[in-house]
């Protein structure tokens, strides 16, 4: 079972990150253009986490190994359609598809693992589902590298067709059947779910957006289709406040619904308890980290070194080495010292790996010189990651499950949304700024120095290459992406710092006090005797 769910999530994952390097090849072959190209990278993530809570609440009422195979089933239609797309248009559509497979399957297998194991197995499950999480978000651009190096990017959607009908089969086979027991209410909550799919829909586009169209004053002109937004304001703080209107609506919804005793889409409840509500928080801000990151360091070699996708990929391997090896580790370490004492480790060897990537990152750092740090930082992650989960949901009853897992996962994906936005807009200015300021002590003309200075901006650092045949204009350009990459490290730190400080308030699940309870008791009987 544990194989099938690992390859489930293993799919998913890497169908997140795959896209971005891969992205050139389909450019070039279908003739997109920039918004086309922008929504096929952005429209998985966005939608994967509009329908995280709809499907996850759905996976408890009827089934999370039936909402699992129908997932795998969805996913493999939309990626023979990706496949065999000739536009840009059907390109967009089924990356929408695939994100909704993807948010049946995720909440689907979280919450099996943690219905079904219990006692030790259940912090060695989570281990193997956490490092999976951590490494194939790393492996991702990877196996994106490997096949625009090779195969071409149609090859990226098509090669999930049997991995999907191996799933299939071995769920069918293998997975147990789970699902919210007879008793409470089992209605559909049709206003939250729509409500929830429309708000974090929202919020995330926001998130995504905001770089491409400013936060605030409009840097680019938003059409679709016949309707043009009016110049001036940016449309993205209206679609956030829209967003944020949505879900507040939402809680209001659920309290009305829940005090007349009827079914909820998400059970408010649940942020009563501790641990899922700090764990939930804590997620976000990992995410915010290693997405962040994962982002802006590729930037990095490819605009100082002009690095192929795959060599960029190698230089993110150790990420995923770090996390597939301590997230293993993971479940021994809990079952010793305790899920949370899990959790706090790896945040401390995260926020270690950055601050030392912020400090020894300079114009000359390749990925051997970032290897060491990225190796660190999976380490840390994978531990992290591996037991934050069991950590959060420990105390959720198994009726709410789905739930419960679905509203970590968005948390995920949100924090996924933000790091990127953030993270990338801290690289983006900070590049433009830099440059700016190297230019004019240079004695670059005003002009000519606003307009390098844009272009590299706007290029997120790939207008280096072009400067090359300027030997001046071209070590500015990379020492200013030093910069740029120190200052991205050094945010991602600061937030990776707020998540250790929300990990040192994790306590014990009451079934881990229970179990340290009787083993002290068995220590203390042993030392009578």
């Amino acid at each position: 079972m544990m194989v099938v769910i690992s390859l489930g999530v293993s799919l998913i994952v890497v169908d997140a990150t795959i896209v971005g390097v891969v992205l050139p090849q389909m450019v070039d072959g279908l003739g997109l253009t920039t918004s086309d190209a922008e929504w096929i990278n952005s429209v998985y993530a966005l939608v994967f986490a509009a329908l995280l809570i709809p499907f996850g609440r759905a996976g408890d009422l009827f089934g999370r190994r039936r909402m699992f195979v129908a997932g795998v089933a969805v996913f493999m239609l939309a990626s023979v359609l990706a496949a065999v797309a000739q536009s840009g248009p059907q390109l967009i559509g089924s990356r929408a598809l695939q994100g909704v497979g993807a948010s049946m399957i995720m909440p689907a297998t979280l919450a099996t693992v943690n219905a079904v194991f219990t006692g030790k197995e259940r912090a060695v499950a989570f281990g193997l589902w956490g490092s999976l999480i951590s490494g194939m978000a790393a492996l991702g651009p990877l196996a994106g590298g490997a096949l625009a190096t090779g195969g071409g990017w149609r090859w990226a959607f098509g090669i999930n067709l049997p991995l999907g009908v191996l799933l299939i089969v071995g769920a069918l086979a293998l997975m147990p059947e789970t699902r919210q027991p007879g008793n409470g209410p089992r209605g559909i909550d049709w206003p939250g779910g729509a409500l929830s799919v429309l708000g974090l829909g929202a919020v995330v586009c926001g998130l995504i957006e905001g770089p491409a169209y400013g936060w605030w004053t409009a840097t680019r002109q938003f059409e679709m289709g016949p309707f043009g937004w009016p110049s001036g304001l940016s449309p993205v703080p209206v679609v956030l406040a829209l967003g944020v209107t949505l879900l507040a609506a939402l809680v209001v919804v659920e309290r009305a619904r829940a005090a007349a005793g009827r079914s909820v889409m998400l059970d408010l409840s649940l942020f009563r308890i501790p641990n899922f509500r700090r764990g939930n928080l804590a997620a976000a801000l990992i995410n915010v980290g290693e997405l962040g990151l994962v982002f802006v360091l590729p930037l990095f070699l490819l605009g100082v070194h002009g690095t192929s996708p795959l060599q960029i990929s190698l230089a993110i391997l150790p990420l995923a080495i770090g996390a597939f090896l301590s997230g293993g580790y993971a479940g021994r370490l809990a079952n010793k010292r305790g899920p949370h004492r899990v959790v706090q480790i790896g945040m401390v060897l995260e926020v270690a790996a950055v601050v030392a990537l912020a400090l020894t990152i300079t114009a000359s750092t390749g990925g051997l010189g970032l290897a060491p740090w990225m190796l660190l930082y999976g380490l840390g992650l994978g531990l992290t990651s591996a037991q934050l989960t069991n950590v959060s949901l420990a105390d959720v009853p198994p009726a709410q499950a789905g739930q419960a897992s679905g509203t970590q996962s968005t948390a995920r994906q949100v924090g996924a949304a933000l790091g990127i936005a953030v993270i990338g807009t801290v690289f983006a200015t900070s590049l433009g700024h830099a440059m700016a300021g190297r230019l004019e002590e240079s004695g670059v003309p005003a002009e000519r120095r606003a307009a390098i200075a844009e272009q590299l901006r706007e290029s997120a650092g790939t207008y280096a290459r072009d400067l090359d045949g300027t030997p001046a204009l071209a070590v500015a350009a990379d020492e200013s992406l030093a910069t740029a990459a120190r200052r991205g490290a050094l945010t991602t730190a600061l937030i990776l710092a707020l998540g250790l400080g929300l990990s040192l308030r994790l306590r014990p699940s009451s079934d881990q006090h229970r179990r340290q309870s009787e083993l002290e008791s068995l220590s203390s009987h042993e030392n009578e005797r």
